[in-house]
């Protein structure tokens, strides 16, 4: 696949469509691969009118892992988060947002619709924010503001997040991706055990092994300050999907989300966890593809 050098890192992307279509840049969550949206998400968008990217966050997948940066301690990262005292982080996602943009500057694209996963919920909220005259719409899905005083996730689902595989083998890798989504999954949307195995493999062989780069993405997460003011100042249409299952953020996130952004839609989804799985998509392709429609009209008529 091809990369972009932007912001200082190396992006590994994959594109869907044509170029001449209106770009959905999908920004993917901690720790998490590209690989992660489904392929017939992509496809179904690009067959909607949408030129889709989809790529590699620094420090994960084929971009550039940060190694030069050091392992910061997580453990003591979580203690001072929960006492709310200041953190410094290897990079912020503000950081990553710009990576996000310097992406679409390497595209030659002036303007994206921005959807963002969990963590890339948060990375397209900043850049929503930051950037506007870059945003077309922003898309939010099982993502948070991260204020404080929300619900927290399940116990078990948060630790399973944390939990280094056995060893390094593919089999083990794979076991422990299992076992993430088997806890933060969609109980209304459960994949086969062949879908599972193939998501697992899929994403095992798309990059080498690299246990240390995990914890400066959840570093930066935890050293992000709240983001309800700076929601305010965003513009652009906003469309927020949350799962009324999630294990891993409780539905309140969502609902905070969508308070925070003038104007912006809610979704939740019954029986949607904190996973993208293929039973899911054709929601998904309904709602983000009807809003995206509806915001290129108005653009149009505008």
């Amino acid at each position: 696949m091809p990369q972009v050098h932007a912001n200082g890192v190396d992006l590994e992307y994959e594109t869907f469509g044509r170029k001449t279509d209106p770009a959905v840049l999908l920004i993917m969550g901690y720790a998490a691969q590209m690989t992660l949206w489904p392929v017939s998400l992509c496809e179904g968008l690009a067959a909607q009118g949408f030129r889709v990217i989809r790529f590699d966050n620094r420090d994960v997948g084929l971009s550039t892992h940060l190694s030069q940066l050091g392992v910061p301690n997580v453990m003591e990262a979580l203690m001072k988060a929960m006492a709310g005292q200041k953190l410094r982080a290897p990079y912020s996602l503000d950081d990553m947002a710009a990576d996000s943009i310097g992406l679409l500057d390497g595209l030659g694209m002036d303007s994206a619709h921005l959807v963002g996963a969990s963590m890339g919920g948060m990375i397209a909220q900043i850049a929503a924010a930051k950037y506007p005259n870059r945003t077309r719409s922003l898309v939010s899905i099982m993502s948070t503001t991260s204020r404080r005083d929300l619900p927290q996730g399940k116990p078990e689902a948060i630790a399973v997040l944390t939990m280094p595989p056995a060893s390094g083998s593919r089999e083990d890798r794979m076991a422990q991706g299992r076992a993430i989504w088997t806890a933060i999954g969609s109980p209304g949307f459960r994949p086969t055990k062949e879908e599972m195995d193939e998501l697992a493999a899929r994403e095992v062989d798309h990059s080498p092994y690299d246990p240390e780069a995990p914890a400066r993405q959840l570093v930066a997460m935890l050293a992000g300050e709240p983001r309800n003011e700076m929601l305010k100042s965003v513009r652009a249409p906003t469309l927020v999907i949350h799962g009324a299952d999630d294990p891993l953020l409780p539905v309140a996130c969502g609902e905070d989300t969508a308070a925070s952004v003038p104007g912006a839609e809610l979704v939740v989804i019954p029986g949607m966890g904190h996973d993208l799985p293929k039973a899911l998509v054709p929601l998904l392709l309904e709602h983000i593809g009807n809003f995206l429609a509806r915001v290129e009209r108005k653009r149009s008529a505008a």
